[in-house]
């Protein structure tokens, strides 16, 4: 109920000369009549037993007052105050004369005698209707329980004459707490003219500010004017830095929660005794439609809590939470801006390369100079070895290195498949770091790097002082990461285009072109090399025999067993049909006849069903008079043709 309402109320009844209702209306049309509701009930009740202890003092040194026992009932005969025993002998006696006294409005008596209790024994009961100012509305019921002897018509005037009496002081109570009260509705209407002119200046000063910092300024000085002696700071979580040194980040401490995190996160205010004794500590959150940015907090002597206007402060604060967060929206759109400009520029150079290092150069180089940072280090899953590969580094020492998939906040990312921040490196006790710990990083923000829709990977960026990053730098490293994330799949996708391009479908080996190509670039810038054309024996009768199936299955079988018996660097071939090759860098023809009569004996015992295989062998050497590609097959496959006809499963060498 606000206070023009509690004045309208207490008007109401300060002018209570009704004369409206006839003696047999109902009790009820006094709430009525009055205005009064449900709300008001404790308060008729208050001035009903304020009234009878004035009224007590006043008529004491009467012997009937000495003699009786008296008690007040309200306007429905309900007990108020005064001695329980006068309600108590009403309900042993009978309930009719109080319901006649109601009804009737008139001064009912009944003498009592009740043998089995002395304590009520040869008693008269006496009730009085205590009427409006107009005699016509019940407000309340005078009972009076008096000695038998006393029950004359003398002492019933007696008690009318003092009924009359405690009329008259619940009409003064009654005017007394209605000045009262309508003195306390003009200071409040005072108070609240001077706070809302306060308020209009404050908030007229914080929304002509479009700048975060200086919208706080406004209303920590506000506050410090208008109460000195105040302790005053405010506590902002970690993704706001300020210069006043009243701004201090909210920490959360892991072993207890204090009345400022308690206040930020359930968004209400929060009031607690110091340890110190007269001491009290206040904190108000600093929020907005969107949430809250801080917490406001107050510490003062429990002396100065009786002059601390808590409502107006809480309204400034409440002003500067809006003024606040405009000012918070306007620096992120100009962020936001920013950033779309970031992202523009850096998808563009990104394109511009599709070699896999060159990105993660590229974007290693970026990351650094965007976020500030001290080390960034790129991660991508090695599907070969289950473990983390370092791709790039600004830490030469972690160049190339290998980390399990679930170790440190790089295996964490990746495991978890969520970015994480750390403010402080050296109060995390749960995960080690080897990034951390040999660069001296105690910031970090850390991201999944996802390939095609899968986390693959994750971007790590350190600092070496703590709380370094804010939350935007977190929300944007996100942001970059998956535009980094599609370069690096565009380059992979390449590569794998590339490989599949170069690349037979059906035995993995290399494509007869990339072969060509491939000995081309040995001949020129190499001194020497051999090739091996191997050619399946009777593979047609294998077809025809078992089926195409099963000679694409023998096909298989051959290319494994040549790739698994040559070097890395040899270059293992489908040359056509059941013909392969392999080319031999920096290996004379003997040393290749080894590698090719090993490939046709582990064929000869490792094919199901078994087949062998015939070889042809040339080499190239950089003093020889023509050195071309095509010399080199022909040669080759002269000697293969030699191996054909002299009865297959065997090997030939070109002639010298």
């Amino acid at each position: 109920m606000s206070e023009q309402q509690d004045f309208s109320r207490h008007q109401s009844l300060f002018q209570t000369n009704i004369e409206m209702a006839s003696p047999n209306d109902s009790s009820d049309l006094w709430l009525k009549e009055m205005d009064i509701t449900e709300y008001d009930l404790p308060y008729i009740k208050q001035v009903l037993e304020q009234s009878f202890e004035d009224w007590r003092k006043e008529t004491g040194p009467l012997p009937l007052s000495k003699h009786s026992s008296w008690a007040i009932m309200d306007y429905k005969g309900a007990y108020a105050t005064g001695e329980k025993s006068v309600q108590a002998l009403l309900e042993r006696s009978h309930a009719g004369l109080l319901q006649h006294c109601l009804q009737s409005h008139e001064l009912v008596y009944d003498v009592i005698d009740l043998p089995d209790d002395p304590l009520y024994e040869e008693k008269a009961l006496c009730l009085v209707p205590i009427l409006s100012r107009s005699g016509q509305l019940l407000i309340a019921i005078l009972a009076c329980a008096l000695p038998r002897h006393f029950a004359d018509t003398s002492s019933l005037d007696t008690v009318e004459a003092t009924a009359l009496h405690y009329h008259s002081c619940f009409f003064r109570r009654y005017e007394y707490i209605f000045v009262s009260d309508v003195m306390k509705v003009q200071k409040n209407a005072e108070r609240e003219a001077s706070r809302r002119s306060i308020l209009f200046q404050i908030m007229q000063r914080m929304h002509d500010q479009i700048d975060v910092g200086t919208v706080l300024t406004e209303v920590l000085d506000s506050i410090a004017v208008l109460y000195p002696s105040i302790e005053l700071s405010l506590l902002m979580s970690q993704d706001h830095q300020h210069s006043n040194p009243r701004v201090k980040p909210l920490v959360f401490h892991p072993w207890g929660e204090d009345i400022c995190v308690r206040a930020f996160m359930d968004g209400r205010l929060m009031i607690q005794d110091c340890k110190e004794e007269d001491n009290l500590e206040i904190a108000i959150p600093l929020g907005g439609k969107q949430g809250i940015y801080g917490v406001f907090h107050l510490k003062m002597t429990q002396e100065l809590k009786e002059d601390l206007d808590l409502q107006l402060i809480t309204m400034m604060i409440d002003t500067a939470g809006n003024a606040f967060e405009n000012a918070k929206l306007y620096e992120q759109s100009n962020l936001l801006i920013h950033e779309l400009r970031l992202i523009n520029e850096l998808t563009q150079r990104l394109n511009q390369s599709l070699q896999l290092s060159n990105i993660y150069e590229f974007a290693n180089e970026e990351l650094l100079n965007i976020f500030n940072a001290d080390y960034c280090c790129f991660l991508q899953f090695n599907e070969e070895r289950n473990m983390l590969k370092v791709m790039s580094c600004n830490v030469p020492s972690l160049l190339e290195d290998f980390f399990n998939k679930d170790y440190g906040f790089g295996g964490l990312v990746f495991e978890k498949e969520e970015p994480i921040i750390l403010s402080d490196y050296h109060l995390n006790m749960k995960v080690s770091s080897k990034l951390m710990e040999i660069t001296g990083s105690q910031s970090l923000i850390a991201t999944p790097l996802t390939l095609n829709g899968k986390v693959m990977g994750a971007i790590l960026l350190t600092h070496r002082s703590p709380h370094f990053f804010s939350y935007d730098n977190y929300r944007l490293l996100q942001t970059l990461a998956s535009h980094i994330g599609l370069s690096v799949s565009n380059a992979l996708l390449h590569a794998e285009l590339r490989r599949m391009a170069n690349r037979d479908m059906l035995t993995d080996m290399y494509a007869r072109h990339y072969l060509d190509e491939t000995i081309q670039n040995y001949q020129i810038n190499d001194f020497c090399g051999s090739l091996i054309l191997l050619d399946i024996d009777q593979f047609k009768k294998v077809n025809d025999t078992y089926g195409h199936q099963k000679g694409d299955k023998i096909l298989k079988q051959v290319s494994e067993i040549v790739k698994t018996s040559i070097r890395p660097i040899d270059i293992p071939t489908r040359w056509g049909g059941e013909e392969l090759a392999v080319y031999l860098p920096q290996l004379g023809v003997h040393q290749a006849m080894k590698v090719a009569e090993n490939i046709r004996a582990r064929v000869a015992e490792e094919t199901d069903p078994g087949v062998t295989v015939s070889s042809g062998i040339a080499e190239w050497c950089i003093v020889d008079d023509l050195v071309s590609v095509d010399s080199l097959f022909y040669r080759a496959d002269m000697a293969l043709y030699r191996a054909k006809n002299s009865g297959r499963n065997q090997i030939q060498i070109e002639d010298i």
